[in-house]
């Protein structure tokens, strides 16, 4: 009988005590009460930390664990289900988790209903940590750590041409003309609501977007990899269970294949001012680049990951734009989508990134 449940009000002690014995998480001992309370910053899906009573004694049995769902918001649901989030999400956590270096959650249970996306996620509760704040930012010993952890993805299935078999990555490739045709109108939308709010020379640059889009996603001209894709402070966790590991990343509905200097420039466009990420962005890439290499990536050159960095900083202003018109409105939300395409569009300018997509 599958654990499958899109509600976590319908999680009592019984059910957890099967997924965590299933999972090898429990032995002898069984859950007999539990309490829910929601936790995290998720604007897609809807995540709950589960505090747990056992009715014995065993060491190895976790205290806590991490429940995550489909949002409760509708438009937030359709868009899990519209942009493959949910189905990318579990896809990490059952099937490629494991093949990376880069520090997660250890996955309990991973279920998804493919005809409605129903699923539910329980994972390891990697408290106590301090949370990454997106509007808050972070101090550049943090980016460096990111850096770090980016390469420790990027690695490993560096240029791996099995990754392109994976199924979840042909379901999202089948439906990216479908966001390129609905891009203009997307932009219509952003600049009625943003109009008057973001700065003219930025509106200008997001106007540009749905011509440059589709050679800057069907360029094949450096490597690829497994990329995070939503690699920002708000999905990272740093000093996790009191610094036994420097970070970890959460989040992985955006995961996809594509170039890994993406999640690099997306990172260091969201994460710091502007003003901090000229000071130091190219410390900070030669750092990453610096940890590829020893992990074992070859014939990528600095040049060539340097170039990557000036040319991939579109993918923050397309994350800042669709995604503030895919979930529920907000205050926060405003500030966060807000803070993140001024932050891409102005690593763009810097680096006059679109000039690098004309024909």
């Amino acid at each position: 009988m599958s654990l499958l449940t899109a509600d976590p009000s319908r999680i009592d002690p019984q059910w957890m005590t099967r997924a965590l014995r299933e999972a090898g998480a429990i032995d002898q001992v069984r859950v007999i009460d539990l309490a829910c309370a929601p936790v995290g910053n998720g604007l897609v899906g809807d995540s709950y930390r589960f505090r747990l009573t056992y009715d014995g004694v065993e060491p190895k049995a976790p205290a806590s664990v991490i429940g995550k769902f489909p949002a409760v918001d509708p438009d937030s649901r359709r868009s899990g289900s519209a942009h493959v989030l949910y189905v990318r999400e579990v896809a990490f956590y059952r099937e490629l988790a494991t093949t990376v270096a880069i520090h997660t959650p250890r996955p309990i249970l991973a279920e998804i209903d493919p005809e409605t996306d129903d699923f539910t996620l329980i994972l390891e509760d990697l408290a106590p940590a301090r949370h990454g704040d997106q509007l808050a930012g972070c101090a550049i010993a943090d980016c460096r750590t990111a850096m770090a952890e980016a390469a420790a993805l990027h690695a490993p299935r560096w240029n791996d041409p099995t990754l392109n078999s994976v199924h979840c990555f042909a379901t999202v490739a089948s439906r990216r003309a479908d966001i390129r045709a609905k891009l203009p109108a997307i932009i219509g939308h952003y600049k009625d609501r943003y109009r008057g709010v973001i700065e003219p020379e930025f509106l200008a640059l997001i106007d540009r977007l749905a011509d440059t889009i589709p050679r800057y996603q069907s360029d094949q001209s450096t490597p690829r990899t497994l990329q995070h894709a939503d690699f920002r402070l708000d999905n990272m966790l740093f000093e996790v269970r009191g610094n036994s590991h420097p970070m970890a990343t959460l989040d992985w509905q955006t995961l996809t294949v594509g170039a890994g200097i993406v999640d690099v420039a997306y990172f260091l466009s969201a994460g710091i001012d502007p003003s901090e990420r000229r000071l130091h962005e190219a410390d900070l890439v030669r750092f990453y680049h610096s940890e590829l290499l020893r992990r074992g990536v070859r014939d990528y050159g600095w040049e060539h990951c340097w170039h990557d960095y000036q040319r991939y900083t579109l993918h923050g202003i397309m994350m800042g734009v669709v995604s503030a018109l895919s979930v529920q409105r907000s205050e926060r939300g405003d500030a966060l989508f807000l803070k993140m395409t001024r932050g891409a569009c102005a690593q763009a300018l810097d680096h006059d990134s679109f000039a690098y997509w004309q024909d």
